[in-house]
């Protein structure tokens, strides 16, 4: 069972009450930058300790323990035991980083980083969503912190250029922090703008990239199914890749495949899959032609492969906008995947005006490095949500901690 589909349940004890003038002395051990094959003890050994306030087809040989049972109620032979939250707290750290342009109806992006024994990793579900699906993304930040990840098959992932809301004129300087990439998603049916403005932002992009340019255009859910046909068929001549998550409802986005099939675009699932109770029913619904996946909403890096793999279809392997801390699973997740098709939606810490290292996983010749990020203490220090959003992720990460030590508890019951 997903750990979002367990009910909520009260904040844990132990974190009410502990404010963030009391975390913020945790200290900070630096990992060093680590790249696939290479032993975090080693780069260690030559890695001086900073403090501040602050494969699928892995040889089972090689990586067989005892069992575990996964965060998400699962049994597996390399999930790593829950922490306890005193572990997540101890070097926990709540950044809010600024954006270069409104995306998704925030200027601000927050998110909390801690430490674990692999390195560093990051928590942050978007403010609106409950306790039961930041339980997920929970689940996946202990997955990349206390858990070794698969083995990589690649040392760099193409990635694509987002681009946002803007109008026409702004599309030039938004693809030049995308240097090399040649796909842009585009985001439309944003708010209350009219198709016109879509249609004139990806004429756009597609003046700024060239007929050899890769466009795909996503939707977030915002057109019922007459006027995903309408706006298909109008940003059709743009030669698109595909139309992510056009409708909201997985009945909504069958009908509109179905409708739009003879014009050979292809569709693409997005929220269909990250917020679903069950994450391939649209695979089994034979509703999408392929699948956006994204490790934090899904748990993690090892529970996104399985789901890639009982889904057997393409996938996008994709960001939440996060920190390049996050950015780092999400390399790690596409560098696992056996087939990976199309560029990737990891290029988002281009995104950001600031980030919380000054080593950030930025697009560089169409690409970003796998590898684990270490956080900067100044730049922790600089972009210090402060203590009231401090103190809000503190207890909202206790509740989260506490949706899955239930569900732990119950399936080692069960």
């Amino acid at each position: 069972m997903p750990a979002y589909a367990i009910e909520p349940t009260q904040i844990a004890p132990q974190v009410s009450g502990m404010s963030a003038a009391t975390m913020s002395t945790s200290p900070i051990t630096a990992m060093s930058t680590l790249r696939p094959g290479e032993s975090r003890r080693t780069s260690l050994a030559s890695t001086p300790s900073v403090s501040s306030s602050s494969d699928m087809r892995t040889s089972k040989a090689a990586t067989l323990t005892d069992p575990h049972r996964c965060h998400d109620g699962t049994v597996t032979d390399d999930a790593a035991p829950l922490p306890t939250l005193d572990d997540l707290l101890a070097t926990a750290r709540v950044v809010a980083l600024p954006l270069v342009t409104r995306f998704r109806g925030i200027d601000v992006r927050e998110a909390m980083l801690f430490e674990g024994p692999e390195g560093w990793t990051e928590f942050s579900p978007f403010a609106e969503y409950g306790d039961q699906e930041a339980s997920a993304w929970l689940a996946a930040a202990i997955d990349f912190g206390w858990t070794a990840p698969p083995l990589a098959l690649r040392d760099r992932i193409p990635v694509n250029a987002t681009v946002p809301a803007v109008d026409p004129d702004s599309v030039g300087a938004v693809l030049a922090r995308f240097p090399g990439c040649r796909t842009a998603k585009v985001k439309v049916a944003g708010g209350d703008e009219p198709l016109s403005a879509d249609v004139a932002r990806v004429r756009a992009v597609r003046h700024a990239l060239g007929p050899e340019g890769r466009i795909r255009v996503d939707a977030n859910g915002g057109w019922n199914v007459d006027e995903a046909e309408h706006a298909i068929h109008a940003l059709a001549p743009f030669d698109l890749e595909y139309v992510e998550q056009p409708c909201a409802s997985l009945a909504e986005l069958a009908e509109i495949g179905v409708r739009v099939k003879y014009m050979g675009i292809p569709i693409a699932a997005d929220e269909s899959v990250r917020r679903a109770e069950d994450p391939l029913a649209v695979a089994e619904a034979d509703a999408a032609d392929l699948l956006v996946i994204k490790a934090q909403p899904l748990g993690g890096i090892r529970r996104a492969l399985r789901i890639i793999e009982a889904a057997g279809l393409p996938v996008v392997v994709s960001s939440a906008l996060d920190t390049s801390v996050g950015l780092a699973m999400g390399a790690w997740l596409a560098a696992s995947v056996p087939s990976l098709d199309y560029d990737c939606g990891l290029g988002t810490a281009s995104l950001l005006a600031a980030d919380v290292t000054r080593d950030p996983l930025l697009p560089v010749d169409g690409a970003i490095e796998v590898r684990r990020v270490l956080p900067d203490p100044a730049l922790l220090q600089r972009y210090d949500a402060g203590a009231e959003r401090t103190d809000w992720w503190f207890e909202r990460l206790g509740r989260a901690h506490a949706v899955l030590s239930d569900a732990a508890a119950a399936a080692a019951a069960g």
